[in-house]
């Protein structure tokens, strides 16, 4: 049986575009795994976003590269675009979400839009990289 992750992860900027982070955390159950918190310099809340999840799939492709992963993101641009219901018209957007697919098998990956509460612990990391913790 194939193990199952939980990808959270999430994006922002101080201004849009202005100074941006990403947080994501990997779980497996209730337990988590990994914390990742980076700040990126200028860029918009959606390349952050994508910054986050891309994260959240290489961490969890390290920790087992066949598992299982949904990745939960309050972003629905990003669920979205990721599931393929909605096109991806943004060049920069483009290339980050062709390079996440690259990072493990998109079929084990599933995207979830989570409401913004549910996502405090990815958000409270974006904002411990921008004050720089």
């Amino acid at each position: 049986m194939a193990r199952k992750l939980i990808i959270y992860a999430d994006g922002g900027s101080r201004g849009n575009p202005g100074q941006a982070a990403y947080g994501a955390l990997v779980c497996e159950g209730d337990k988590v795994l990994i914390e990742i918190a980076e700040k990126i310099g200028i860029a918009t809340n959606n390349v952050a976003e994508y910054q986050g999840l891309i994260a959240g799939i290489r961490a969890a492709n390290k920790i087992d590269a066949a598992a299982q992963i949904e990745a939960r993101l309050d972003s629905k641009l990003v669920v979205e675009q990721m599931s393929g219901r909605w096109k991806i018209k943004n060049v920069p957007l483009a290339k980050l979400a062709m390079e996440a697919k690259k990072i493990h098998p998109p079929e084990l990956i599933t995207f979830t839009w989570i409401p913004r509460d549910e996502n405090y612990q990815a958000d409270r990391l974006v904002n411990l990289a921008l004050d720089g913790y």
